[in-house]
């Protein structure tokens, strides 16, 4: 069943797809005309119209433009962005989207909401077994998409504890995490952002039980999220997701604060 699974459509690929073959239609241009007006091949056009690939953000501005669309493409434009994300991962996105407040602990990794584009490449090229060109596109395309959560209005209270192995592992290269700490240090100045580093050799700590999240959402729910090998965990028993919160409160503890975090990277960034 799953392996079935895996291999469907998207719904929100096919759903967009059916909507510009519409709008394409009632416009009275054919596939090449669509593709030539907005800068797509023949081929591009008639893969997104099939469900087959997920449409850009360009492609969906040029489209609405072309077509007169009137927001319509754009409104569906989230839903193709999540479906680009992992399967275990797309319902907590749904969560994580609409969230009040939203803090995560990571040690080993920069959080996905963090990362730049070429350290997200270069965690999904490392991917066992290997992932194709375009699926290490797409799942990089949407954890770049999902990074509108540090800016989108109303602002969300964003937090984020990283270990210090993350920030010194030449995941991608040094010039890689060059770019990363760069990214930190912009992130980290944000007024709804606050960065923390946990120190390495802090021996035994909540932490080392691994990674995971803890959201608030608009309605005042909270729910904790964690992840291993591929497999995510949305949790919501409120006994539980309080052992996350009081987790989280440790670790907050025990890190580097704000600006002890920033020197830090700053020093990274000298060294190279």
């Amino acid at each position: 069943m799953k392996a079935k699974e895996d291999n469907e459509l998207p719904g929100a690929w096919v759903a967009y797809g059916a909507l510009l073959q519409h709008l394409r239609k009632r416009a009275g241009l054919s596939q090449q005309a669509l593709g030539e007006a907005i800068g797509y091949s023949l081929e591009q056009v008639a893969s997104v119209e099939q469900g087959r690939r997920a449409a850009k953000e360009a492609f969906t501005v040029a489209a609405e433009r072309v077509l007169d669309a009137r927001g319509v493409l754009n409104v569906l434009q989230s839903e193709v962005d999540r479906a680009k994300l992992p399967r275990f991962f797309r319902n907590f996105a749904l969560i994580e989207a609409e969230v009040l407040s939203r803090f995560s602990y990571d040690p080993l990794l920069v959080p996905g909401l963090l990362q730049t584009e070429a350290y997200t490449r270069a965690v999904f090229a490392g991917h066992c077994p290997p992932l194709s060109e375009e699926i290490v596109d797409q799942h990089t395309e949407a954890r770049l998409a999902r990074q509108k959560l540090l800016t989108r209005d109303p602002l969300a209270e964003l937090s984020f504890i990283i270990g210090e192995e993350a920030l010194r592992d030449p995941v991608g290269g040094p010039e890689v995490m060059h770019g990363q700490w760069a990214r930190l240090l912009e992130v980290g100045r944000l007024r709804n952002v606050e960065v923390q580093v946990m120190p390495a050799a802090q021996g035994f700590h909540p932490g080392k039980n691994g990674p995971f999240v803890t959201v608030q959402t608009k309605e005042h729910q909270h729910f904790g999220y964690f992840e291993s090998q591929g497999v995510g965990c949305t949790v919501s028993d409120p006994a539980e997701v309080s052992s996350f919160g009081l987790r989280y409160g440790k670790l907050r503890s025990r890190a580097l604060n704000a600006q002890e975090s920033a020197r830090l990277i700053e020093r990274l960034v000298g060294e190279t």
